[in-house]
């Protein structure tokens, strides 16, 4: 299996990608993970990515799909592997369709969790985190059962929203979701690759309409 997983923030990639992971036995390949472990271990390829970070600039793509090269070319992912968060563009995708086909390791399905954005905004703003135990609740899906606070851990604790959940910052990321995406749904749906997944359902469904999307090509 060997996939890329397409979701707005907040689509349950995450969630999904892990399940996957335990089911399959494949690694998931989170191209976020993969700088930050480079960066940590001063490889090469890190050590590139992080000048230039420093200096206020994107890392190269050749520099990702380096690290994407390396991460293959593991044991744990001869038979398969997930990639979450890249590519995220054309240029992205062109770039990593001629290396997996170098590789001799071409995907073999692209899967969109597909779920209405006004209802992903009304989720991702609702997000809730108390500030002792850690435990996520929202205040439109999963409130905690009194105004502002959780008792989940024994005491009354109030919840917080974090910074990357304010309007503001989710209405932005949404947007360069939206503006980034559309491009590479109609790129892989042309190359036949395309499965879409409703993604506004539990997670268990979720998980069992993404294991029935990818078998069809495997």
């Amino acid at each position: 299996m060997r996939i890329v997983l397409l979701g707005a923030p907040g689509s349950g990639k995450g969630t999904q990608s892990q399940l996957l992971v335990k089911a399959h036995g494949i690694p998931q390949i989170s191209t976020g993970d993969l700088l930050r472990e480079a960066v940590a271990k001063g490889t090469e390829l890190g050590l590139r990515a992080k000048a230039a970070m420093d200096s206020g600039k994107l890392v190269d793509d050749a520099i990702v799909l380096g690290m994407i090269r390396e991460r293959i070319a593991q044991p744990d992912a001869a038979t398969g592997f997930i990639l979450d968060g890249f590519p995220r563009n054309i240029a992205q995708a062109e770039a990593l369709k001629m290396l997996l086909e170098e590789l001799g390791t071409p995907l073999e399905s692209v899967v969109l969790m597909n779920l209405d954005l006004r209802i992903l905004f009304k989720r991702l703003t609702g997000r809730r985190v108390c500030q002792d135990c850690g435990r996520v609740f929202n205040v439109y899906t999963s409130p905690p059962g009194a105004a502002a606070h959780s008792k989940e851990c024994g005491e009354t604790h109030r919840l917080i929203q974090r910074p990357d959940d304010k309007e503001e910052v989710i209405g932005k990321r949404l947007e360069v979701y939206e503006a980034q995406t559309k491009p590479l749904i109609k790129y892989y749906e042309a190359a036949g690759l395309l499965r879409i997944v409703a993604a506004d359902a539990d997670v268990d469904t979720v998980f069992n309409s993404i294991n029935r999307a990818v078998q069809r090509t495997l």
